[in-house]
């Protein structure tokens, strides 16, 4: 089918976080700030894990993968909002639109997934340690992974192929620094109810059916806690959950409330905001909360850096 049967536009505008220019240079520094902190704390997690070979456990090749895809999920967005921000046209091709939409909507869903296998892995070494070793062996270890990807992007595959059936005619300007799902359905002149449907549905049933696993599983964690007798034990335990349930409540939350309400309660300006928690604020957070509160990540960093001034 040719394209002209698709969309009579070729390209569309972001117009950004904010159409104030006044508010530009501040919010180019800060968006290059987090994203120069989620690019090298993520990083420096992955070089940690791959070359420490008593990290090449399932707990740290999860992390290691979350990791990455935190990487790949912000520089889906921020790296085109930043040129945006000095760029006279603020443009994007329809068809690197897409391909936005394909990828973010990609690594939304692997982090979803890898958050869900995470959670699953706390709970096996906490409530089950001994058959740990057992349960999650190196296969299965593989097979989950294989499976967050493949997954990831099947939803990615169905919800841009339902993009691209929409049409667009005069209007192509897109009130947001990327192209997202609901932004794009706003300025269509075609149905959108079969878009609707299925982010109310297949939306609903991944993202939330995660969420229940995530929350099913600490709830074990704590409760097998709370019948230790270790005070500190205890502390830390519930320090650990809470961090880790700070990070899914974030990114559960917002995502959330962007995506499951109807298209005419979609609010822009607060769709905006809420993007930018679960997209830029969340993969910043992960390394500090997954990693770096970690004994013996903080450890082996002190390690490498003993090592280093030696040398």
């Amino acid at each position: 089918m040719d394209n002209t049967n698709w969309t009579s536009v070729s390209h569309f505008v972001l117009l950004g976080i904010s159409t104030h220019p006044e508010e530009q240079i501040p919010l180019f520094f800060l968006f290059l700030f987090m994203y120069a902190i989620n690019i090298s704390g993520n990083f420096a997690i992955i070089i940690l894990i791959t070359s420490t070979p008593r990290f090449h456990t399932p707990m740290y090749i999860f992390l290691s993968n979350l990791a990455l895809a935190d990487i790949c999920f912000t520089s889906t967005t921020v790296p085109k909002m930043l040129q945006n921000i000095f760029s006279p046209t603020k443009a994007i091709s329809y068809m690197g639109c897409l391909a936005q939409t394909y990828f973010f909507i990609c690594f939304a869903a692997m982090e979803n997934f890898l958050l869900a296998v995470m959670a699953y892995d706390r709970y096996i070494a906490i409530c089950h340690p001994f058959h740990y070793p057992m349960i999650l062996t190196r296969m299965l270890c593989s097979q989950m992974v294989a499976v967050c990807h493949i997954l990831s992007h099947l939803q990615a595959l169905l919800h841009t192929f339902l993009m691209g059936q929409l049409i667009f005619c005069a209007d192509n300007r897109i009130p947001h620094f990327f192209c997202d799902l609901y932004p794009l359905m706003k300025i269509s002149c075609s149905s959108t109810h079969l878009n609707t449907l299925m982010i109310h549905t297949e939306g609903v049933i991944v993202i939330n059916g995660a969420l229940v696993f995530i929350i099913a599983s600490y709830a074990c964690i704590i409760s097998a806690v709370l019948r230790s007798p270790s005070a500190k034990g205890k502390w830390k335990a519930f320090s650990t959950c809470a961090s880790h349930l700070i990070v899914v409540a974030i990114f559960y939350g917002t995502l959330t409330c962007v995506y499951f309400q109807p298209l005419s309660n979609y609010s822009v300006t607060s769709g905006r905001i809420l993007t930018v928690m679960y997209t830029v604020v969340t993969p910043m957070l992960n390394p500090f909360i997954y990693s770096l509160r970690n004994g013996d990540v903080k450890g082996t960093f002190r390690e490498m850096d003993v090592i280093r001034k030696v040398i």
